[in-house]
């Protein structure tokens, strides 16, 4: 029988406490959050699901999920409110409330917030290859570039690929939810 997880209550959320099962709500989880990069709900606590991760994503308009990247593993993306924009494969895709976007292995991609409000992005990721050399990278795209999402020089580091963005917005830092983040 799988035991179920403790939630820990921390200053910034609850947070799972370990191995097993667990009811977690997107409001009481922790979350991370620096103004000009989004807010991210961190529904995996302390641990990292070894298969599969999974997260929300609130973007206002302009706010990058991530550095114009490619992944070894799937990933895939739910936007369920507000309009974003996807750069995948050097083109530029806008999306909408309920538009699904499959990214298979190497399959380069970002999605920026857009429109005139926030938009909340539910991503899910495989994990098999995220540990090691062979996990990925950035690559440098015109288009990413144009909306601030890519890097000036390919890399596999990721300090190296958000250095710029540290340097103007910081590091996302632990927080609670925050009204109006989520419908």
């Amino acid at each position: 029988m799988v035991p179920e997880a403790p939630l820990e209550q921390t200053e910034h959320g609850l947070v799972a406490g370990g191995d097993g099962w667990y009811v977690l709500n997107a409001r009481a989880s922790r979350w991370y959050y620096v103004t000009g990069r989004g807010a991210f709900c961190d529904l995996e606590g302390e641990q990292d699901f070894p298969q599969v991760g999974i997260n929300v994503q609130v973007l206002e308009p302009g706010e990058a999920m991530a550095m114009y990247h490619w992944e070894a593993d799937q990933e895939d993306f739910l936007v369920v409110a507000g309009d974003a924009l996807l750069i995948i494969e050097g083109e530029e895709r806008p999306l909408r409330q309920w538009d699904f976007v499959h990214c298979p292995p190497n399959a380069k991609h970002t999605i920026v917030g857009a429109g005139t409000g926030p938009c909340i992005v539910v991503a899910v990721g495989a994990r098999e290859h995220q540990d090691g050399a062979d996990w990925g990278g950035y690559t440098v795209d015109e288009v990413a570039l144009r909306h601030g999402a890519g890097v000036e020089q390919e890399t596999t580091v990721p300090d190296e690929a958000y250095a710029a963005v540290r340097e103007r917005h910081g590091m996302r830092e632990p927080t609670r939810y925050r009204d109006g983040w989520l419908p």
